[in-house]
């Protein structure tokens, strides 16, 4: 399990709640000046999740102003660069006389070393952030200034990308042991990276590790979303992300596994996962099957009895011979 610790105001007395909020941003991210209208008695949550240099810190909290100032940079300045991608609530920031808003599914970006004013709508606001020191971010300094303030959409394209592994990752990590940490924090780092870099349309700035592990995640996510594809091959997936074959396995080489042994065991994971699903108990196994990519019988058999070691009708009944069979990379 990931090193976490959780903050929660309703801990606390309530007249402590809103100054040791206060307190606890400025150590998790940097000192700020903070006001609410709720301050007399302030709902806050915050869970720290470190990976290595980099922090996850999802968080639940009430109507909020946030100011980072001038004085407050000359007085401590981290220098990290921080993105919240907001999950419930609304908001806006302002910065060097621009203002920008921001809504569910969107990322804000802003830095220590800048001032700005960030402030919630009037209902508690649900987020997961990521705090990033500058130095792991792979572009010049003066192409990530200019992401600073900007509304990212974690909707689509890279923004997606980011938005489902931090979303993932906060919602599960007893699944990673400690020291996966620093390796995960590295997959942060090169997202944030390959999210600036496209929003700023300079991806050939992007250095190649970091380009390569950005595509390979965005490559799984295809996969993920077309298994029921029959035709989901290694040609058609390098067509659909514009490069070679060559080069695809090469991406795949790295993670230890082929590209096609990847779409197998996503499938099977994903068949596995539908035979011991109760709702499903009167869904052949043949439909399962095919939903999953499998379209002949006989081929999804095989594939699974060589996976789990037991055929797919004895884990539809739940044998107590299932064996684990392949974890699912993500």
């Amino acid at each position: 399990m990931l090193h976490e610790s959780l903050f929660r105001t309703a801990d606390l007395p309530v007249g402590d709640r809103f100054d040791a909020w206060t307190e606890r941003l400025g150590r998790t991210h940097a000192p700020m000046e903070l006001a609410s209208d709720r301050s007399a008695d302030y709902r806050a949550r915050l869970r720290l999740i470190q990976l290595g240099d980099v922090t996850l810190w999802p968080s639940t909290f009430d109507p909020l102003v946030f100011r980072r100032t001038p004085r407050l940079i000359r007085r401590s300045d981290p220098e990290v660069l921080h993105l919240s991608l907001l999950q419930r609530g609304e908001g806006a920031a302002t910065w060097a006389g621009r203002e920008v808003a921001y809504g569910v599914d969107d990322f804000h970006v802003n830095c220590s070393s800048w001032s700005y004013e960030i402030f919630t709508g009037p209902d508690p606001v649900t987020t997961i952030g990521v705090e990033i020191p500058r130095s792991l971010i792979a572009l010049p300094a003066h192409q990530t200034d200019k992401v600073i303030g900007r509304r990212i959409s974690g909707r689509e394209g890279f923004g997606a990308l980011l938005a489902q592994f931090l979303v993932q990752l906060a919602s599960d990590t007893n699944s990673y042991q400690p020291a996966d940490a620093p390796r995960l924090g590295t997959v942060a780092a090169d997202l944030v990276t390959a999210v600036a870099a496209h929003v700023l349309e300079s991806d050939v700035r992007l250095p190649p590790e970091a380009h390569g592990r950005a595509l390979t995640l965005r490559v799984k996510a295809f996969v993920r979303r077309n298994l029921a594809d029959p035709e989901l091959t290694p040609a058609t997936i390098a067509a659909a992300h514009h490069i070679s074959r060559s080069y695809l396995h090469r991406l795949f080489q790295t993670e230890g596994i082929t590209v096609a042994g990847y779409v197998r065991e996503q499938r099977l994971r994903n068949a596995r996962r539908d035979l011991t699903d109760p709702a499903l108990r009167t869904r052949p196994i043949h439909v399962i099957a095919a939903r999953w990519g499998f379209p002949r019988a006989a081929e999804f058999t095989r594939a699974f009895r060589t996976a789990y070691g037991v055929p797919p009708s004895e884990v539809r009944h739940g044998s107590p011979r299932q064996a684990g069979g392949p974890d699912a990379e993500q």
